[in-house]
């Protein structure tokens, strides 16, 4: 084999490795982000009393996904800066799987925005702090 082959072979080799690396790097440093106080937790029981008045963000995730794990902090934010004007929720699809069925989540992270227990606005994928909370505010002068 030529010298050239395993130059070219060795750049591709650590490209992959380096491309590998930040990825874990990235959602390492995610899942150690601290959980808001603010944050509610939801389950199949509470879901309708929470979602039913007022303007609610609910962020569908599980534990295993990796965008949820990189969604998860940006919700975590959105709950300490907009807890006064919406409630702003997770449910674990995993471990609550009725309301997921009946809402047709097929895709994680599904964030899905509620005024007064119907639903005005879906995401699908990691989205933004910022387009979720225009998104938020849209539904409060809606």
């Amino acid at each position: 084999m030529s010298t050239y082959f395993w130059i070219i072979f060795g750049v591709f080799f650590l490209a992959i490795v380096f491309s590998f690396y930040r990825r874990y790097k990235m959602v390492a440093s995610m899942s150690k982000h601290p959980v808001s106080e603010k944050l509610i937790i939801l389950s199949d029981a509470t879901f309708k009393k929470q979602i039913s008045k007022g303007v609610s963000l609910v962020d569908f995730w599980a534990e295993w996904c990796t965008p949820c794990k990189i969604q998860g902090p940006v919700v975590s934010e959105l709950a300490d800066e907009m807890s006064e004007q919406a409630k702003i929720c997770k449910l674990d699809v995993q471990h609550n799987q009725r309301v997921a069925t009946e809402l047709g989540i097929r895709n994680i992270p599904t964030i899905l925005i509620f005024k007064d227990g119907k639903i005005i606005k879906k995401f699908v994928g990691v989205k933004t702090k910022t387009v979720l909370m225009k998104a938020v505010k849209a539904a409060l002068t809606a």
